[in-house]
């Protein structure tokens, strides 16, 4: 067994109540009362060692009167503790090594899910930048398009405008030459021929 301890720094947080080993003699504390045995349930390097602790001790309030009231723990009447076991036992070594290897599976397992999830995220980002990439060819495609169509239609409506500019040619020429010829032609009166 150890001697008896009082720096607080080092004492277990997590604690339940325990059986005195088999061979083992119970102690007083400083206050001069019995120890209570309590076992380490804390995850820690202590976890399954049993310690005598005293019976005074703050971390054990009295019974609660009410499931809504609990009162204040008793002030302490020495700090004593003493550890009983010197190495953990079997099963909390085991509990450890399961828990680190639950830890590690996990913290494995999150590394993959976050992986994948990374790999899905760029795999979306990707396919949307190349859906983005199409709809810009399409877009520039349509433009190309509508600047081409808008091309041949004012090619259409120049050679339009030029034919119809042609035709009222081709009439103002003709009416110019009917008038020459009219007034070249019978000039006898003032009025013309089917008034006279």
């Amino acid at each position: 067994m150890s001697l008896p301890c009082s720096d607080q720094s080092i004492r277990p947080k997590k604690m339940q109540s325990a059986s005195l080993p088999r061979g083992v003699e119970a102690v007083r504390c400083w206050c001069g009362d019995l120890c209570k045995v309590k076992e380490v349930t804390d995850f820690s390097d202590w976890l399954g060692m049993k310690f005598f602790m005293c019976a005074n001790y703050e971390s054990d309030p009295p019974e609660s009167i009410s499931a809504y009231l609990r009162p204040p723990s008793p002030p302490p009447l020495c700090m004593y503790y003493r550890w009983i076991d010197t190495e953990m036992p079997d099963w909390a070594v085991t509990e450890i090594r399961e828990r680190g290897r639950r830890a590690w599976a996990s913290l494995d397992l999150e590394e993959r899910r976050e992986k994948a999830e990374a790999e899905e995220k760029a795999e979306q980002k990707k396919e949307w930048e190349d859906y983005c990439v199409e709809q810009r060819a399409f877009i520039d495609e349509m433009k190309r398009k509508n600047q081409e169509e808008i091309l041949r239609l004012e090619e259409v409506y120049r050679q339009r405008e030029q034919a119809r500019e042609a035709e009222r040619e081709r009439k103002r020429e003709r009416a110019r030459a009917a008038k020459a010829a009219e007034e070249v032609g019978d000039g006898k009166g003032k009025y013309p021929r089917w008034t006279e």
